[in-house]
């Protein structure tokens, strides 16, 4: 699923993301978990402002972000299908 993602305001576009939003939520970052580099993206996982773990992926050729994962504390995680109704 496609998100709008901010970030720190760096010399690179795909910096820390701050705050994404799905639909019409948004989301603030309340801390970054992991991040590493793939061929072609960038991947960031962070806990939410809703307690919810995601990891973004970041299209460094398209200039993108999408949801890849999201873990719901206590509950197995989904993928993909994610619908903002949480």
């Amino acid at each position: 699923m496609k998100v709008r993602v901010v970030c720190y305001e760096g010399y690179r576009a795909e910096e820390t993301p701050r705050s994404f939003t799905i639909g019409y939520r948004r989301l603030e970052v309340t801390s970054v978990l992991d991040r590493w580099r793939g061929q072609d993206h960038e991947y960031v996982k962070l806990t939410a402002s809703d307690g919810n773990r995601y990891i973004l992926r970041y299209d460094r050729t398209s200039d993108e972000w999408e949801i890849i994962l999201m873990e719901t504390p206590g509950c197995p995680p989904s993928s993909g299908g994610y619908d903002g109704r949480s």
